[in-house]
């Protein structure tokens, strides 16, 4: 069973990376960076361990996608601008999660960034004990992923996978 699921999970992705590069008229992007490789309790992977989002065909989400655009506009998008799209104050996240490595995402949300040279002075605060954001952190940098390769148009996701039980288990852990 699980292999066929895995089996559709991938041919599912390579539909989705095909639509992605054509949408953004690129080839560039690298299949492994999105494709799901396994399921565990709701939130899937890719075959290095970095979470990863599922569109289905009909564009249901996968819960931590849909979560991570909920979370992403309650502390995220003030800055960043509306759908990761970026600011003239901040730069575009839906970029940064294709571009930049996971543990390097989560690095600068967990403990801030600032960047002052010739040519930029930015500076990311840290959100390292703020638990709206740290225990969704993976449902945002998933949201971001799906913004960054535009399988997820703008606005609010219309279909939604069911929360898990574990990501609920999870999420109740993390807020206490």
């Amino acid at each position: 069973m699980r292999t066929n699921s895995l089996t559709s999970l991938a041919a599912a992705a390579v539909c989705i990376l095909t639509t992605a590069a054509a949408a953004i008229g690129e080839d560039t992007i690298d299949a492994a960076l999105v494709a799901v490789a396994y399921e565990e309790g709701g939130r899937y992977f890719t075959d290095d361990d970095i979470p990863t989002y599922r569109v289905q065909e009909d564009g249901t989400v996968d819960w931590l996608t849909y979560s991570g655009f909920r979370r992403y506009h309650s502390e995220c998008h003030v800055c960043h601008g509306p759908e990761g799209e970026g600011s003239t104050y901040a730069p575009a996240l839906k970029v940064s999660a294709i571009e930049m490595d996971y543990y390097d995402f989560v690095d600068v949300v967990t403990n801030g960034r600032k960047q002052v040279n010739a040519s930029a002075n930015s500076v990311m605060p840290a959100f390292g004990t703020n638990p709206n954001v740290m225990c969704y952190l993976d449902d945002i940098y998933v949201y971001l992923k799906a913004r960054g390769t535009d399988v997820v148009a703008r606005g609010r996701p219309g279909k939604k996978e069911a929360k898990s039980d574990d990501i609920r288990e999870e999420e109740n852990a993390c807020l206490g």
